[in-house]
């Protein structure tokens, strides 16, 4: 990504990080992503289906918001202590 790759109108080194860099780091891009895809191997491989539903909900994955432990237990059918005390609950 550093090596130089041509020469800009000023006369100075053009490199490819030059032309294809944002104002994020495509690196920390790259990482967040496959975080995010292992968090979600992860969910789909060590939880129940209630487990998976409540975590779900609960933290907004799957582009939805985050629900509150009230409303996730409503949805689950499952008490709100529940989720509190599975450790669902945010903190």
């Amino acid at each position: 990504m550093s090596d130089y790759i041509d020469t800009g109108t000023d006369g100075a080194p053009l490199a490819l990080m030059d032309v294809v860099a944002e104002d994020c780091d495509l690196l920390d891009q790259i990482c967040s992503r496959e975080m995010a895809q292992q968090l979600h191997r992860a969910i789909d491989e060590r939880l129940t289906p209630q487990e998976r539903q409540v975590i779900v909900l609960r933290y907004g994955l799957n582009g939805q918001p985050p629900k509150r432990q009230r409303e996730v237990a409503q949805i689950t059918g499952i008490s709100r202590s529940y989720v509190s005390h599975r450790g669902y609950c945010k903190r």
